[in-house]
Formats: C-alpha cells, structure tokens, sequence
C-alpha cells in the first residue's frame, strides 16, 4: 500500500530541478556549486543550466544547457528551479555575457563598446537571448509553470551600487521565489531593506571536503599536484590573483614579498578561472620572471579537482578568489585573500563572507605590501580550530540546506 506521504514523495522525485548559475563558464566556485547541489538533492532528476550551452566536463564542470533554451522546451511544464549560488545578485547582462565569451572575443567586444556603452545592454540581450538587467535571476515568468525557485547561498555585497531598474528587477525575482538564502550579512541587510525575507547560511563550497575530500585527496597523489609536493619537501603556499593585479608596480612588489615567503616553502601560482575578467598566465609567468628565487612554480592545470587538490595539499592559501579561500577553510587550511590598491577601505565580497562565518582572530585579507607577513600570520592560527571550523560550517550548511529545500519535497 502506496501512503500518502510516499505518493508527494514519488510525485516531487519525478519533477525535475533545474539547476542554474554561472557554471557555463570556468569559475572555480561557480564550477562547485552544480556539484554541491547536485549531491545533496539525492536522487532529483536535474537539468543543469547556465545562460549559454557549453560542456565543461573536461575540466571538471558539467554540460550545460541555455536557460532561454530551456524555458521554450520545459516552460510549460512543472519543475523545480535552483540559483546554485555565486555573486549572481549584482552580475549585469553585459558582464554575464562577456563572460562567456573566449579572451579574445572578449577583448574585441569591450574595445568595440568603450566609446560606445550605451549599445552594450541590446547586445547582451541579443547574445543571451534574455530581456532582464539581471540574467542570473530567474523571473516566474520565464517558467509559468515553476513550482518552487530556491536561490541557494547567494551573495549581492554591491547590490545597493546597481542601477536603480536593475535592484527593482532583482527584488521583484527574489520576492516571488519561495526561499532566499544569502551567504553574508551584507547581502541579508540589503534585501532586507528592499522587502526580501532571506536565510543566513555559508557558501555551498563549505561542503567540498565532506563531500568531494576522497576524489580530491586521490587526485593529490599524481599529475602535478604530486611533482609539486615532490618538489618542494617543506610545502609550498598555493597563490593565485586575477588580471587587475597585473601592474608593474604590484607585481613587482608581490615578487618580493614571495621572495622573502620562498625562503622557507614553494610558492605556486594558480588560476581559479579562466574566463574573462579572471586569472591568466601571462600575470604569473611576469611575477615569477621578476621573483630572485627558484622555489616558485605554475600550476597548469584548470581541473576542478586538481585545483582543489593543489589548494588541499599546501601549507595555505593566499589569493584574490573567495572560492579559493572558501576551499582552504573547508579543509581546515590557513587562508587570507589578497587585496587589490583600489579595494582599500570597500567592503569585498571576501570581507562581507569572513565576517560571518570566518574563526575569530583570522586575518580577512592583506594589501599587496604585506603579502608575506600575512601569509605567515594565517599560518599560525591553530590547525586544530581550523579544523574544527571546517565541521562547523560544513553542519551550518547542510542545516540551511534542509530548510531551504524542504518545499521541493513537497
């Protein structure tokens, strides 16, 4: 005998979640949060959708399907729909689909709307296939049909600094979901003012280790995350930092604060994205051609799980990504972010995270001319209450988790 109860439960399994974010693109966290989802929804049919369709399985994402695409083929149709998490509140239609575009045609297209932004919004619209300010937020009308939207963990820091037709947008998305969770209190205070009731909990990325710890700990035993730990037999610190930082003054600096840091371990230098606007190459081959010392290496590698395995396996983790930072307190690793000369004295999205949920008494983020005594001061933090802080979060999460998606199982 089928029980009522079991019945809503078959009926919900068989409705399937949209899962969507900016996983269309290489984003280290934004790459984390359809697997996050993924896992602790269980046995849901999924449907993983971003703004454009692309396929990232070879670095360790997902294939991804157009969300407009989508909403023509499933609008009519009951389903569930999850924001996967990420800074998806303040990210504009013309950021968004920048984004997604190849360095190249990225750079092509910005030269070609500098003297020009007005035409930027019809052209993003035109290459989303989206009408709103707003693309990450999913209005009900695009999914008529929709039965619960959950945006999970998301963050909005500089949500009061958008465009006024872009914050009505957001708010009336986010009014007419059914739960909001934010990861910061930043975020919470601004959609309170605005009329948004919303949850606190952290970051989907908290959950990495408890739930992806045995693939990224079997990845640290070869490829170049092995060469690495082969190599420098003290350890190294894993650094990373995107393209604003590529100035001869501040690389000239950070040289030699990892100078000073390579006297005592490896520095390797990593990208947490590749996509516009993110990490390249070329920044660290210029900072490590200005370092003095041999002990600096660059990690290739764009994996999600050997990125994850790299940070894991340091001795701490300094850069200018929140996911970063968020990975290294999920294994309970000593973590400061870097901060950019044109961040000083804003509140960063790093900064808005580590008030809420980071050990009292670590440092949030160092300025470039303090690199190395603030990777030495993250380093003498207890490595037990670290530890102990990652399974505080990690049970945080699942809690927040549970109450969010308690209607999708309905």
């Amino acid at each position: 005998m089928i029980t009522a109860s079991a019945a809503m439960e078959t009926l919900a399994s068989d409705i399937p979640v949209i899962l969507f974010g900016a996983f269309d693109r290489h984003n280290f966290g934004d790459l984390l949060f359809p697997h996050v989802a993924a896992t602790m929804l269980g046995e849901r049919k999924l449907v993983f959708a971003g703004l454009a369709s692309r396929d990232l399985r070879a670095c360790g994402g997902h294939q991804v399907q157009a969300i407009a695409q989508i909403a023509k083929e499933w609008g009519e149709r009951p389903v569930d729909i999850m924001h996967a998490g990420g800074e998806l509140l303040t990210c504009t239609a013309w950021e968004a689909a920048v984004m997604l575009l190849e360095p190249a045609q990225a750079r092509q297209v910005i030269a070609r709307f500098d003297a020009h932004s007005e035409g930027t919004m019809q052209w993003a619209r035109e290459e989303l296939g989206l009408a709103g300010h707003a693309p990450y937020t999913v209005p009900r009308s695009l999914f008529p049909c929709a039965r619960h939207i959950i945006y999970n963990g998301v963050g909005g820091v500089d949500f009061d600094a958008c465009e006024p037709a872009m914050q009505a947008e957001v708010l009336s998305n986010l009014n007419a979901a059914d739960a909001v969770g934010v990861r910061d209190r930043r975020t919470q205070v601004l959609l309170h003012a605005g009329g948004v009731d919303t949850r606190l909990l952290p970051d989907p990325a908290v959950m990495t280790a408890e739930l992806f710890g045995t693939e990224i700990r079997r990845r640290a035993q070869e490829g170049e995350v092995a060469q690495l730990l082969s190599a420098f037999p003290h350890g190294y610190v894993a650094v990373q930092f995107n393209t604003s930082f590529d100035d001869d003054e501040i690389l000239g600096e950070l040289a030699t604060q990892f100078d000073d840091l390579a006297r005592e371990q490896g520095v390797v230098l990593f990208r947490a994205g590749t996509a516009p606007w993110h990490d390249e190459l070329k920044c660290y081959r210029r900072l490590a051609a200005c370092m003095r010392s041999p002990h600096v290496r660059i990690f290739t590698s764009v994996h999600l799980w050997e990125i994850c395995a790299l940070i894991a396996s340091s001795r701490a983790y300094c850069g200018s990504s929140l996911h970063g930072r968020i990975v290294a307190m999920a294994f309970g690793m000593p973590r400061i972010n870097l901060m950019h000369p044109v961040q000083s004295g804003r509140l960063t999205k790093q900064d808005a995270f580590a008030a809420a949920w980071e050990e009292q008494g670590m440092a949030t983020t160092v300025d470039v001319w303090e690199t190395a005594r603030g990777i030495r001061q993250a380093m003498a933090v207890d490595r037990m209450r670290l530890e102990e802080k990652a399974g505080e979060l990690a049970a945080a999460y699942r809690a927040g988790f549970d109450v969010l998606c308690r209607k999708l199982r309905a």
